[in-house]
């Protein structure tokens, strides 16, 4: 049986309410009681005079139990806020001792607490809004009281992780102590000697500046695009400013119980889900140590990547085909650490570390002692293949050989290795250092210890890992490319590249279609469709907008043209782009007409979710909900909607299943509806059957 996971315990006259509740001492039904019946019979101790609320394990409380959130609410009033009302009205100080994450519901019951000690790798914050929530328990309340209004609403909004210095520099925690135990014993004894009950509710809203408050609520609602929690939570603190702790609590609640049975945070949570199982190793397999990390090509993209692998503490050997191009490539990485030290983000001795840490060679023989190897050339065959061949004589027999390859066939790649078992796809999105997404290819031979190394390097990363098969463009960009062949259809029937943008972002997208084709330079993108332009079925709709962009030598925003016109840093609608797209309705005898917006986003939604549906029936994607992670983290796809196959369930399969005919019937040859999506609507399943 598993021992309660709450007890009390005592440090001579301070008692000691410590949480076990492994993994992350989250707030279950369990841990809520616990937390109840210790708090009182702590009270009932004559012999203590104070107490310290602790956890036991690698972290204080981690927030909710998520898992709870689709069970029946409690009747009542929650167990937490029971708990948190007995805090406020306890006559001996409790201090809340912090480590690890205390978040959520958890930073909740910090807050209420009579003080709060951390220790120096804490970080306390509200991470609610991740999952369509607020803090559900005082935290849009007690924060105003406790810090101001304008930190309050960066906490409750952004849902970042405070560390342990910024928490004290704003006033959040008390004291940030090595000795954590022993520090908040002391503080909780000093309390009690002084007959101090400093509570987070009794304090009144501190002065604050009102115009620079209305800013950031302007832009908390300009950020949002559409996702309700961060609106609903800047009300909640809004509401804080002039009311009384449990009008604004009872307020507080009653929005958190309209977003948990909402559209979107259901969204989010099923995101949630969905990012843990999709980076999930393979069963029972170890992952090869990896310290020293080669990146062959020091572009864009080579760069990027090794930014990234530096930043995790990886030691990066980078080589370039000659020692000019190996100098451009380190001015390409020191430029990236320059302007984080410019910014604030990097401190100088970090600046120096990071740098330092980086090997920049013309030789590829300088990779023969890596661990793991990641190409990043130019997307063409034959020059991937002519890099692989090289390292096979180089590097030793269990160095795991990655492509960053967004379209290529990785197979074809390990045939020119030795050890064809240790080779795979690692597809970083652009930037490299910033996106968050990182497909890993798993070829036919790759070996299981392969993956688990990839996954854990993008752990080690901070990447949202999910695994693809391989085929032409693997996940993401295979279903992009039919997302996008709708977007060029709409020009061709009335629109133009601004209203088919517009239409995208009010979506929620997080940029138009063409503003970032534009952004990534379409001279990549044109490469790409030459090379399927040889094996296209000539009877395929096909828009010829943007090859002729392309012919003019306008690749977007590098060149200052492209879809738009880009002059003083504004992007700006192109009439010579117009003329284009005039053009190429006439040539194929179609009369323009007004395509209004909801029309764009049924098409490119519906596009994704039929190409989503061939892609799982090819075996590319092992459940639908990896292709939602894909989508949001790659693509922009609003979170809030929770990825364009969760959204079609809730939509419906027969409704979609009937836009998609409706894309056959005008679109023609290559848009046939998926047989699975057929099925699933024929027996009124939903992809989501799929994810079980």
């Amino acid at each position: 049986m598993q021992a309660d996971p709450v007890r009390l315990e005592r440090s001579g006259d301070i008692g000691l309410i410590l949480v076990n509740h492994p993994p992350v001492n989250a707030l279950s039904h369990a841990v809520r009681l616990g937390l109840i019946e210790a708090l009182a019979a702590f009270e009932a101790d004559g012999s203590l005079r104070a107490a310290v609320l602790a956890c036991d394990g690698r972290t204080f409380i981690a927030g909710a139990d998520i898992n709870e959130f689709s069970q029946a609410p409690e009747q009542g009033e929650p167990l937490l806020h029971v708990f948190l009302r007995a805090l406020d009205a306890c006559q001996k100080p409790v201090v809340a001792a912090l480590h690890g994450t205390a978040l959520g519901g958890g930073f909740e019951v910090a807050l209420a607490c009579h003080a709060r000690v951390i220790a120096p790798d804490g970080y306390v914050g509200f991470p609610e809004v991740r999952i369509g929530l607020l803090p559900g328990a005082g935290g849009t309340q007690r924060t105003p009281r406790l810090v101001g209004p304008l930190v309050a609403l960066d906490l409750v909004t952004s849902g970042r992780h405070v560390p342990a210095d910024e928490a004290m520099a704003l006033g959040l925690v008390d004291e940030v102590a090595t000795d954590l135990r022993r520090a908040a014993v002391a503080r909780a004894g000093q309390l009690a000697a002084a007959g101090l009950l400093p509570r987070v509710a009794d304090r009144t809203i501190p002065a604050f500046d009102r115009a620079a408050f209305e800013a950031a609520l302007a832009l908390v609602h300009r950020r949002a695009r559409g996702a309700l929690a961060p609106v609903r939570a800047a009300d909640a603190v809004t509401f804080a400013l002039t009311s009384p702790l449990q009008d604004g609590m009872a307020y507080e609640t009653a929005l958190f119980r309209e977003l948990l049975a909402g559209p979107q945070s259901r969204a989010l949570r099923h995101l949630f889900r969905a990012e843990r199982i999709a980076a999930r190793p393979p069963h029972g397999v170890a992952p090869r140590p990896v310290r020293r990390v080669g990146v062959v090509g020091g572009g864009t993209m080579g760069s990027g990547i090794s930014v990234a692998l530096t930043d995790a503490g990886l030691d990066v050997t980078l080589v370039e085909v000659s020692p000019t191009a190996a100098d451009a490539a380190r001015q390409r990485v020191q430029a990236v650490y320059d302007r984080q030290l410019r910014t604030g983000r990097l401190s100088e001795r970090l600046h120096e570390e990071r740098t330092g840490r980086v090997r920049y060679e013309s030789d590829l023989r300088a990779l023969r002692d890596c661990d793991l190897v990641i190409e990043a050339v130019i997307e063409d065959l034959d020059a991937k293949r002519a890099v692989f061949r090289a390292l096979s004589g180089i590097v030793r027999r269990d160095t795991v050989l990655a492509s960053n390859t967004s379209y290529l066939d990785v197979n074809l790649l390990a045939d020119e290795v030795d050890a064809p078992e240790r080779v795979l796809g690692m597809h970083f999105f652009s930037p490299a250092h910033v996106m968050r997404l990182l497909e890993i290819v798993r070829p036919a031979r790759a070996l299981p210890e392969a993956l688990a190394t990839s996954l854990a390097v993008a752990r080690r990363l901070r990447k949202q890992a999910v695994v693809a098969g391989v085929c032409d463009g693997f996940i993401g960009n295979r279903i992009l490319a039919k997302s996008r062949a709708q977007a060029e259809y709409a020009l061709e029937d009335g629109a133009l590249p601004a209203d088919v943008d517009a239409a995208l972002e009010a979506y929620g997208m997080a940029m138009g279609i063409f503003a970032v084709l534009d952004m990534a330079g379409l001279d990549v993108d044109w490469a790409d469709r030459r090379r399927k332009a040889a094996i296209r079925d000539p009877r395929q709709r096909v828009v010829p907008v943007f090859e002729q962009i392309c012919e003019k030598g306008r690749f977007g925003q590098k060149t200052g043209r492209g879809f738009y016109l880009y002059r003083d840093g504004q992007r700006l609608p192109d009439p010579d782009v117009t003329t284009l797209v005039e053009a190429a309705s006439a040539a194929r005898g179609i009369t323009r007409r007004t395509v209004p917006p909801e029309e764009i986003q049924q098409r490119v939604h519906a596009a994704m979710v039929n190409e989503g549906a061939n892609v799982l029936s090819d075996g590319i994607a092992a459940r639908p909900a990896d292709i939602d992670v894909v989508l949001v983290h790659g693509y922009g796809y609003p979170a809030w909607r929770g990825g364009p196959m969760h959204e079609a369930d809730e939509i419906g399969l027969r409704e979609i299943l009937h836009r998609v005919e409706a894309l056959h019937d005008a679109s023609g040859l290559g848009w046939e509806p998926a047989p699975l999506l057929v099925e699933l609507a024929r027996t009124r399943k939903t992809f989501a059957d799929l994810n079980r």
